[in-house]
């Protein structure tokens, strides 16, 4: 007697800064998903599971991206419901939520790291001790948002100073400019896809370059030679590994050129539910490696339809 498949239900919306886009990943992923498996769209406003799931019937797949979706909050939700769902575990995403703690698990495996210096916003460090540790040319972002949200480049003491001031809640991050390419790689099942190489018209890859159309060109594949996008591909396989993370997730990186003609590649951070909308940076990897949208989701939603199936503990 064959076993019915599992329904997955697919979670969107969110309450964070990132609800709309998350709201376009999930209609896009359960029409996807349709196509293989009994599915159903759920749309989130609050930060609780939502009526209907069962533990007995359905697979999640979330994709409810930022704060309580894609820190930790949904996961333990889950986990504590008994419910199987695709993607990182509670700890691997509140890991990869927090940018600094993030490079410092990654940088533990060799792979190099944008040096920052992380503040929580009742505590700033004062600008002239930032400029002296990480120079003039910085970039100032939230710590634990997606999407780009609030991110803002300054140069000099005196826009350092006034972005320090104009902050008042939560934790941030405060990098040294890097100016190179940058690239993203999609992991599926630890293994890396293909590389892809952001152009933003404007030189910053912001909310606006992300979300608004013909604002950025990709390249997929990235323009590389073979040993520098293996390369790419290994070091993105590294930070997956390093931060434990499961089934699926996004690496991005710039890779810079040097002084000696070299160029240096270096981590910026890690995406565990990442945008999918069929032109997202995630499908545009997978569509290097051969497979198209609906594929995609299938191998993304696949190992958590066999651990239901095979009855394990939904913790992991």
């Amino acid at each position: 007697m064959n076993t019915p498949p599992p329904i997955i239900a697919v979670l969107a919306g969110g309450t964070s800064a990132e609800r709309e886009v998350s709201l376009g990943s999930g209609r896009a992923c359960a029409l996807a998903l349709a196509q293989s498996f009994p599915t159903r769209l759920f749309e989130l406003a609050v930060e609780t599971l939502p009526e209907g799931i069962d533990s007995q019937q359905h697979v999640v797949f979330s994709t409810l991206h930022g704060t309580f979706g894609e820190d930790g909050g949904m996961q333990r939700l889950l986990d504590g419901a008994g419910v199987h769902y695709a993607g990182c575990g509670m700890a691997a995403s509140a890991l990869t939520m927090d940018k600094a703690q993030t490079k410092a698990a990654v940088a533990r495996r060799g792979v190099g790291v944008v040096q920052g210096i992380a503040f929580a916003s009742a505590r700033p460090p004062a600008a002239a001790e930032i400029i002296a540790a990480l120079g003039e040319r910085l970039v100032v972002k939230p710590n634990n948002e997606g999407s780009s949200v609030g991110l803002a480049l300054v140069s000099g003491q005196a826009e350092l100073t006034a972005k320090l001031a104009a902050i008042t809640h939560g934790t941030w991050l405060v990098e040294k400019r890097i100016v190179g390419r940058e690239l993203s790689v999609g992991v599926l099942d630890g293994r890396a896809l293909g590389v892809v190489e952001i152009r933003p018209r404007s030189g910053v890859y912001d909310f606006a370059s992300k979300y608004t159309k013909g604002l950025t060109e990709y390249f997929a594949p990235a323009p590389l030679d073979a040993v520098t996008t293996r390369a790419v591909q290994a070091a993105a396989e590294m930070a997956f590994a390093a931060c434990d993370c499961r089934d699926y997730g996004r690496a991005d990186f710039i890779l810079a050129p040097e002084k000696n003609g070299g160029e240096t590649l270096y981590f910026l951070e890690l995406n565990t539910l990442p945008g999918m909308k069929e032109t997202s940076l995630l499908p545009m990897s997978a569509r290097c490696a051969g497979l198209d949208f609906p594929a995609l989701v299938r191998a993304m939603v696949a190992s958590a339809v066999q651990r239901f199936r095979a009855g394990t503990s939904a913790v992991t």
